[in-house]
């Protein structure tokens, strides 16, 4: 006899006493079967009482930031398969059954909520702009890429979490979760959903420019480490051509005038270019120390189930 299909939803919240009652009586409705935990970020109002009489599962997690909740969310629970969802309670729950339909009907790993807001004050502007020049940016560096790379509502394989290495601390954790299955060519999909806007009395944790910023940083890390020739074979370029252009004024006076008037000049080109060849080789030996560790995760990815059966 074949045994049920585990599922596990996966509340990340920090003081949101306004929206987690919702949030958990939502999923218990739409995923009865489905076990709910809330794992609170060191919340001063009274989210976890409320979690807690709403029928969740509440955990704990005393290191700040979204991302060191969702590493210890990722190691705790066992399940088949993994919902996790923002307890704000802007996503749509009844949204969950057909992400984990389209998840198992495809033999996914990660499906991925496109947000369609439904009201004005759902999406700010300046939120809105900046997921699409990420999501455009995402795509550019790693040639393909999703719709909304920010949402914090996604279904998930157990061999995706099990072999996920956590390593933001942050609201940048969506991102890292995008280029781990990119770099790896899992099977992804995204499903449009409603997005709504935060009941009354919830805030958002959300900087604009501050978040912004530390997901674009993250993104040129992950850039960095997985694809090293790229990044540092662009950057010799760079470094090459400001040492030409800067060593073509005094070549050219050496030509007609047999001196070099402008030493200094020549000097700094020469450091550049030399710069320019170190970075060269850097990418060169960095290139085949991260084909080793995409190997390592492929292979660690493939040793997980897709289910835990």
């Amino acid at each position: 006899m074949t045994s049920p299909i585990r599922i596990a939803v996966l509340i990340p919240c920090f003081n949101e006493e306004a929206a987690i009652a919702q949030v958990v009586a939502s999923f218990r409705e739409a995923l009865p079967m489905a076990e709910v935990y809330v794992y609170d970020n060191n919340s001063t109002d009274h989210t976890i009482e409320i979690a807690r009489e709403a029928g969740a599962q509440v955990r704990s997690e005393r290191h700040q930031g979204k991302g060191h909740v969702v590493r210890r969310m990722f190691a705790d629970v066992e399940a088949d398969i993994y919902l996790l969802v923002d307890g704000d309670a802007t996503y749509d729950a009844a949204s969950a059954a057909p992400m984990i339909e389209m998840l198992i009907a495809g033999h996914l790993d990660m499906v991925v909520a496109h947000r369609v807001d439904q009201a004005d004050a759902a999406y700010r502007p300046g939120h809105r702009t900046g997921n699409w020049l990420l999501t455009g940016f995402l795509a550019m560096v790693f040639g393909r890429g999703f719709e909304d790379i920010l949402s914090g509502y996604r279904v998930f394989s157990r061999r995706f979490i099990k072999s996920f290495p956590v390593l933001s601390d942050g609201f940048e954790i969506e991102t890292e979760l995008s280029v781990h299955a990119l770099e790896l060519a899992m099977p992804v999909a995204e499903l449009k959903t409603p997005y709504f806007a935060r009941p009354e009395g919830s805030f958002s944790k959300l900087n604009t420019w501050g978040d912004g910023f530390r997901i674009l940083g993250t993104i040129l890390k992950l850039y960095r480490s997985e694809k090293p020739l790229r990044f540092f074979g662009t950057l010799s370029i760079l470094l090459a051509a400001i040492s030409i252009a800067l060593s073509i004024p005094v070549a050219i006076t050496y030509v007609e005038a047999g001196v070099v008037p402008r030493l200094p000049t020549a000097v700094l080109s020469v450091g550049i270019m030399l710069v320019a060849v170190m970075s060269l080789f850097a990418g060169l030996v960095l290139d085949t120390v991260s084909r080793g560790r995409r190997e390592a995760k492929l292979l660690r990815y493939l040793a997980e189930p897709w289910l835990a059966r």
